[in-house]
């Protein structure tokens, strides 16, 4: 029994109606099983508000299918009338194989990428160029809390690029959707409307109401409205069945022109679906009975003629199909039969004798044969069900080669795990079928724990090619945790062994043997990247070659070997030109991210967006594209580019909740970054935090920011000794993987730390240790970070002039790098040697020191710095201030706290590359903005320091002209 009109959804009626009046839109729909989704749905699409708008709709489904996307095929499938004629781009060829009802107008497919990233980007592009040539159409894909991974990305990504005359509407069960479907409209441009509703319960009126229309009647007793609502839960779904298992039960009764209950005492109805829905069935004829447990185990409509095939003796002729059409239990449609609602084939399913059951899913996977295409993943579960485990096995087998090979790895990862977590296979087939397993999930972000069963295949006696790349993969899923460095070793080591056949496999496993630290002496390891670069040309695959070069180059850049930069630009022109493939990418991002920890920020920051810009990763939040984000976020705070950081932070947070290296990373920027905008008390306590797990996970190459910040609060506070004891602990690593260019960073910090607890000969020791160490390194930290370090001795003895010139070139120094903060730093220092020794420079430098803190918004250094003017009776001179400090100091004019003379760090960054003399245009390829932009702030940078040329730019802002 269907409510002939819609009840207790006028308003949304409305919402939805208005939203689709104008493109582009989305609408999400939200609620819990039976409330009534699909009818608010059905209600829009069937009235005038689309009329003129073409209907595109698809419904994802419990069974997983192999095949990827598959509402948005079933959305398109049938379209090819429509679409003859389109100019399509060959982009859209990439649809042949995901759509060959379409194939006569696609364009012919182009050759293949060999990458499944830049694949699977080209197929969205090809599937947003078909929706477009659609359009005006309304997209509605119902039940995403079903749907596959790549669903879910292609909707993310068709949100970034929804064509103009598109209105999009999602639907799906809140508390069983997943994060990644919520964020499909999370971040929706400003030009996209919107709307989110979610679908409450039915009160007892408008059960009422509803109970009056199914029943026509003008009225139903209040009494017995309320009893429904509460037997029902307030769900549409559920009222409709209790009131059709009452009718058939015959307890409804005409009572002064409406209907009642006979009597509340006497009648038990069952509360919610399942009950009502096995009772309706009971009362079924026998056929109609046998039909409707078939449709429950099918789960999902099939044609007629299937089902009625199956119906078996003596109900063939359909007549059992059209009595549970006539109950209201089933639906048709296109010539499809099915349960109305999914709940009302699982209460069907849960009733049936586990004996039947096996029967019946063999009956339905030989059902299930008979469609085209063949659904591999329904195929598979009805075999698993049936206990043909044989069958399944192949069956499961093939619907993962199916996945993979249109780039579904989470579906194909979860088909390979199943089956070799749940059958006994020779040791052969099962090593052959880990290894597509390890390959799968190594795509995944959130990859399911597989090394067990990786183990498990190499304590078998399987032939050496496979061996190897089984050894390969274990260390590479080992190292996705980090916690077990000697194992993870132990297998790159071994996997060079097996691969002498495979160059590509084994200059990757050599790479992981020489990484630093290996637990070999560092020139035993450094021989081990010699050897894998030697192994480079006869590496036939370009992408392979290229990720292999991009680990290596990774490497001698934080050892400081200059080589580095060569393969960087062997890299860059191999590549360039063209999209990224995937392992491409990677390669941009290892060198860029280990180029900004060893002090070479620019060209870090080039490789870094060159990664994101170029890369084919068409995901908004793939795995390799939010790693990039994370280095370019590293980038950042290192640079002292600290606007709208904190907030990107918090943003990438919530995506590494299973990539514990990036996580880690995210939380040791935003504990920095913290301590230095905020008060230092509460920020120690993250800090702290993210040093002990960085610890224990044994990332102590990523300690040098954290370590460098809790120096230098320590000190403040005049309680270094644990914080030089963590620094101790972490040198020993820094030493053994020779990371010099990235640990002299700490080397400030350190130096103050030692001197305030005393230790003054250790001071100098360790300044003159790391002076030996860089020696003939390429280090572009290793001139500031060591001038301030001894300037910091020198200040210490009270040699102020000598303190003031080593603190004066490494601010300087640290400006050119950028390094925008330690800058700063510097300049503070420099001042107050300046200051001792009666300098009138003294305010200059404290100026530029004091301006740069209020742009990066370091309160806590901002706070110093004035106080170290007030104890001189000086005023930070300011540019556009002469040196008696007039015009209003560094926190803004007329001492209102407002900032407004302080550049931002995007301003600073732009006006000190126009001061040294670049254009406009040259200044946006450095730093990839648009050259109005560049304008827009050189323009801003002038105005705030009172030049009226880049000539007179530059004497604010480069010390010495």
């Amino acid at each position: 029994m269907v409510s002939p009109v819609l009840v207790g959804r006028e308003r949304e009626l409305a919402r939805l109606v208005a939203l689709v009046a104008a493109a582009p839109a989305v609408a999400v729909i939200e609620g819990e099983a039976g409330i009534g989704k699909s009818r608010l749905v059905a209600e829009l699409l069937g009235g005038a508000s689309v009329a003129d708008l073409r209907v595109l709709s698809g419904t994802c489904v419990q069974i997983r299918e192999p095949f990827p996307l598959g509402p948005i095929v079933e959305a398109l499938r049938g379209r090819a009338p429509e679409l003859a004629g389109a100019a399509l781009s060959p982009v859209a060829g990439a649809l042949r194989e995901l759509l060959p009802e379409l194939a006569a107008v696609l364009p012919e497919t182009s050759p293949p990428l060999d990458d499944r990233a830049a694949e699977r980007h080209r197929m969205f592009r090809g599937l947003v160029e078909v929706l477009t040539a659609l359009g005006p159409a309304v997209l509605v894909v119902e039940d995403l809390h079903w749907a596959d991974g790549q669903t879910i990305e292609f909707l993310t990504y068709l949100m970034s690029v929804l064509p103009a005359t598109f209105r999009v509407v999602l639907t799906y069960r809140g508390e069983e959707a997943p994060a990644s479907v919520r964020a499909i409209t999370a971040r929706t441009s400003d030009a996209i409307r919107s709307e989110h509703l979610v679908l409450p319960p039915l009160d007892a009126a408008q059960t009422r109401a509803m109970a009056s229309a199914i029943l026509e009647a003008d009225e139903v007793t209040a009494e017995f409205a309320e009893h429904l609502c509460t037997r029902a839960s307030g769900l549409p779904l559920a009222v409709q069945e209790l009131l059709a298992l009452l009718r058939t039960r015959g307890t409804l009764i005409r009572w002064e022109g409406g209907w009642a209950r006979r009597a509340l005492d006497e009648l038990d109805v069952p509360s919610g679906v399942r009950a009502s829905v096995q009772e309706r069935v009971a009362r079924l004829s026998r056929g109609a009975k046998e039909v409707a447990e078939r449709a429950a185990v099918l789960q999902t409509p099939v044609p007629i003629g299937l089902l009625a095939a199956a119906e078996g003796e003596g109900t063939g002729d359909g007549g059992a199909i059209d009595e549970v059409l006539g109950s209201g239990l089933f639906a048709e449609t296109n010539g499809s039969v099915g349960f109305r609602h999914v709940l009302a084939a699982q209460a069907v399913y849960e009733a049936i004798p586990l004996g039947r059951r096996q029967a019946l899913h063999a009956a339905a996977a030989d059902t299930v044969r008979g469609l085209r295409p063949l659904p591999l993943g329904r195929l598979a579960h009805h075999l698993r069900h049936a206990g043909r485990a044989g069958q399944w096995v192949e069956t499961a087998i093939e619907a993962a080669d199916q996945a993979s090979r249109l780039g579904d790895d989470a579906e194909a990862t979860r088909l390979l795990e199943d089956v070799l977590r749940n059958t006994d296979l020779p040791a052969v087939r099962r090593a052959e079928l880990t290894v597509k397993l390890g390959w799968a999930a190594l795509e995944l972000l959130r990859p399911p724990p597989v090394v067990e069963l990786i183990t498990g295949a190499l304590e078998q006696d399987v032939p050496r090619p496979l061996r190897g790349t089984l050894r390969l993969l274990l260390a590479l899923h080992l190292e996705r945790t980090r916690t077990d460095d000697a194992r993870i070793w132990d297998a790159f080591a071994q996997a060079v062994e097996d691969l002498a056949d495979q160059p590509g496999l084994a200059a990757w496993a050599m790479v992981g043997v020489g990484r630093p630290p290996s637990g070999l002496p560092f020139g035993e390891g450094k021989s081990w990247l010699e050897r894998a670069l030697a192994t480079l040309p006869s590496v036939d695959d370009p992408a392979m070659r290229m990720l292999v070069l991009g680990k290596i180059a990774m490497i001698f850049v934080v050892i400081g070997d200059p080589r580095w930069a060569d393969l960087a630009e062997d890299l860059l022109r191999e590549t360039g030109g063209r999209g990224l493939l995937r392992r491409e990418v990677n390669a941009y991002r290892s060198i860029g991210g280990a180029a900004l920890f060893s002090g070479h920020h620019r060209r870090g920051r080039r490789l870094l967006t060159a990664a994101i810009e170029d890369g084919a990763e068409p995901d908004l939040r793939g795995r390799l594209e939010l790693r990039c984000l994370v280095n370019l976020a590293v980038a950042d705070y290192v640079d002292g580019a600290w606007d709208g950081l904190a907030a990107r932070l918090d943003e990438l947070r919530d995506h590494f909740g299973d990539e514990p290296h990036e996580r880690i990373m995210v939380d040791i920027v935003a504990a920095c970054l913290g301590a230095v905008r905020g008060r230092q008390e509460p920020a120690l306590s993250p800090l702290l935090d993210a040093i002990a797990t960085a610890r224990t996970r044994g990332q102590l190459d990523d300690l040098v920011l954290p370590v460098t910040m809790l120096l230098r609060l320590s000190a403040a506070r005049g309680e270094p000794e644990e914080a030089i004891a963590t620094v101790a602990e972490a040198d020993v690593h820094w030493e053994a993987a020779g990371l010099w260019p990235v640990a002299v960073r700490v080397l400030p910090a350190l130096t103050e730390a030692l001197l305030v607890a005393g230790r003054s000969a250790e001071a100098v020791d360790v300044v003159a240790r790391y002076a030996s160490r860089l020696a003939g390194l390429d280090a572009p930290l290793a001139g500031p970070a060591l001038g301030h370090a001894r300037g910091l001795l020198a200040a210490a003895g009270e040699r102020w002039a000598e303190g003031a010139g080593e603190f004066a070139a490494a601010a300087d120094a640290f400006e050119q790098v950028p390094a925008l903060y330690e800058a700063a730093q510097a300049n503070e220092q420099a001042a107050a040697c300046l200051f001792a020794l009666g300098d009138p420079a003294a305010a200059t430098r404290l100026g530029q020191a004091h301006r740069m803190y209020g742009s990066l918004g370091a309160r806590w250094d901002l706070d110093r710095a004035t106080g170290l003017g007030r104890r001189w009776g000086v005023r930070p001179v300011t540019p556009g201030q002469d040196r008696s400090g007039h015009g209003g100091d560094a926190r803004g004019r007329s001492g209102q706290g407002g900032n407004d003379l302080a550049l931002s760090a995007r301003q600073e960054q732009v006006a000190r590359l126009a001061a040294e003399g670049l254009t406009n245009q040259e200044i946006a390829r450095e730093l990839f903005l648009s050259p109005k932009t560049v304008d827009k702030h050189v323009s801003a940078a002038m105005r705030k320091v009172g030049a009226r040329s880049r000539t007179e730019l530059a004497r604010h802002l480069l010390p010495g002209d």
